[in-house]
């Protein structure tokens, strides 16, 4: 062990992992709960399968963790890259539901169909929803001054 102070707060691609898993756990859960509100589906269209689903998922994930992972650029990162972050989710997840259609060989009509409907309905607004709190979660990781946990042994004396 060297003595050598820890850097405060987190890496912005830890805070980036930390976030897109978030992101991920609150829009798929945001959804199930909404859908069960709501009584309706998220995909209310019928004949496409699950994979557009899928696709917009991966899309808006990708597109969330890139602009987070650019906005965490920033020394110290704003909380207004959360809404970035929110836009590129929303965006993703609508735009991978119409490529997802179009890529499994169904009728495009449909997929733009189911497109429109997650980006005007309550969908959408989940969405854009999580990648605003997840974005918001990553900016506080990088932000807080806080060190992590350590050891007993780690400790200077005058801590101990």
């Amino acid at each position: 062990m060297t003595d050598t102070p820890r850097p405060a707060g987190v890496t912005p691609p830890v805070a980036v992992v930390f976030a897109t898993v978030s992101f991920l756990a609150l829009a798929i859960g945001g959804l199930g709960v909404a859908s069960l509100l709501f009584d309706a589906d998220v995909i209310p269209v019928r004949g496409l399968g699950p994979l557009p689903g899928v696709a917009g998922m991966l899309l808006a994930l990708a597109g969330f963790a890139g602009v987070l992972l650019w906005g965490l650029r920033a020394v110290p990162p704003g909380f207004l890259t959360a809404v970035p972050c929110a836009i590129a989710a929303y965006v993703g997840e609508v735009l991978g539901i119409a490529l997802g259609a179009a890529v499994t060989g169904g009728d495009v009509a449909r997929g733009l169909a189911a497109a429109g409907t997650v980006a005007l309905g309550w969908p959408g607004a989940v969405i854009a929803l999580a990648g605003l709190l997840a974005g918001v979660f990553g900016v506080l990781l990088v932000r807080s001054r806080g060190e992590g946990p350590r050891w007993r042994w780690e400790r200077d004396e005058e801590d101990r």
